[in-house]
């Protein structure tokens, strides 16, 4: 899988996906960077073996929500991310 983070967005094996990045310390994920999409798109569940994607969807009650990872600052990407987060 090929994973590209782009200034407004985010190629995975060449499929752009939208989004913006925010920068963040808490007392759930510490401090991390959160990609948020854009979109209502799914992200490819390959992806989410090598980030963590959350999604707070309930299918049940119509509650769709966008796709976002959450990269703690443990990951290899965190300060590539962490550079661009707004």
């Amino acid at each position: 899988m090929k994973i590209k983070f782009l200034k407004k967005g985010l190629k995975v094996d060449g499929k752009y996906y939208p989004c913006w990045y925010s920068g963040s310390k808490n007392t759930k994920y510490g401090e991390h960077v959160t990609v948020y999409l854009k979109n209502y798109d799914r992200l490819p569940d390959a992806l989410k073996s090598e980030l963590d994607v959350k999604s707070d969807t309930e299918k049940q009650t119509d509650y769709i929500m966008k796709d976002r990872i959450i990269i703690p600052r443990e990951h290899k990407y965190f300060n590539l991310v962490e550079s661009m987060a707004v």
